[in-house]
């Protein structure tokens, strides 16, 4: 169900100031977090340790399951939990330092460092395991697996079937691996360190053709990488793959066009150009949407639409959401009718 959103930073205050963001019926909190412990996991990635200013519990974490950093109140970033049931309540997430950032990897890089506070948003999970699955197939691209160890730790804690396939250039550029190695999950890990494009496609075909009935598949990394597996699982049953995307949506160039936006609270009429995002215009007419990732897979913009057919370009609103046409993210979202009335 999509709904307005509404985003409002602390003023500073004594005690723990928390931010709350409304998400359709859903309130998310944020809290300042002090930064524990920095660790270099691999070649470009670090970890970050997070914990309450006060000591006391964080809420609960699902595997799978990622928060908001609010680098700052232009800046937010979402990173996955490592691990959803760490016996001292710590968070802790992992960041690949990009090598074309656009920001956020590279200050957390260079400007985090332990005795910092970040301000961190409520857990939220988009990327859930299936309740229904006899057995679990996990495959990691690189930076990927950041969800995906967090599932596989609750899987083998549970002593549900699953195996987890971890794909990187080389183990040096591979985070967790001694986590991975451990005697736990040592079994139920391969790892595919150096593999060349054509060994990759070769190994994505075998991992999918030894789907067993009942089985689930869940993919994270790179674009070309999970696009590569669920193509080798396209004949996979409907709702057995579930993927989460690191990296939104783009618009062919060329494939835009101008059209008119109608606010319903006002009336007032807005002109979207073809070179314009919808979210920029609403935001220079003084109307405040909130956006994280700006390109369509967090899903924080998310808006009501009130009439008018959106043109989905986002990666993050369900099949049947898209066709209801009730809702939009228009930070890449546009419209397929002359006019949009959004319910702002």
């Amino acid at each position: 169900m999509c709904g307005c959103l509404a985003l409002r930073f602390p003023e500073p205050a004594s005690g723990l100031p928390s931010v709350t963001r409304r998400v359709g019926m859903e309130s998310l909190s944020a809290l300042p977090l002090l930064v524990c412990a920095v660790n270099r996991e691999a070649i470009d990635i670090a970890s970050f340790e997070l914990a309450r200013l006060d000591g006391g519990q964080l809420p609960a974490v699902e595997p799978g399951a990622h928060v908001d950093v609010h680098i700052s109140p232009q800046m937010v970033r979402q990173y996955s939990i490592c691990d959803s049931a760490r016996a001292d309540g710590r968070y802790v997430i992992a960041v690949k330092r990009e090598p074309v950032s656009r920001g956020g990897s590279s200050f957390m890089h260079a400007n985090v460092h332990v005795g910092d506070t970040l301000l961190v948003g409520h857990p939220r999970n988009k990327f859930p395991l299936s309740g229904g699955a006899s057995r679990h197939v996990l495959v990691a691209g690189g930076i990927g697996i950041t969800p995906l160890i967090s599932m596989a730790r609750h899987l083998a804690s549970r002593g549900d079937q699953f195996h987890l396939h971890y794909f990187a250039r080389s183990r040096e550029h591979a985070a967790f691996v001694d986590d991975l190695s451990a005697p736990n999950l040592r079994g139920d890990v391969t790892f595919h360190f150096g593999c060349s494009p054509s060994e990759t496609t070769e190994q994505a075909r075998a991992i999918a053709s030894a789907r067993d009935a009942g089985d689930h598949l869940y993919v994270c990394g790179p674009g070309p990488f999970m696009d590569l597996v669920c193509t080798c699982a396209n004949s996979w049953p409907d709702g057995s793959v579930h993927v989460e995307y690191f990296a939104g949506a783009t618009v062919p160039a060329g494939d835009t066009q101008s059209f008119e936006v109608e606010i319903a609270s006002t009336g007032q009429v807005l002109q979207v150009p073809p070179e314009r995002t919808l979210v920029d215009v609403l935001h220079e007419s003084g109307l405040d949407v909130p956006v994280s990732c700006t390109q369509g897979f967090c899903g924080t913009c998310i808006t009501r639409v009130l009439d008018g057919v959106p043109d989905h370009n986002d990666l993050c609103l369900s099949d049947d959401d898209k066709a209801a046409n009730n809702c939009m993210t228009p930070c890449v979202s546009r419209s397929k009718s002359p006019r949009l009335v959004l319910d702002l």
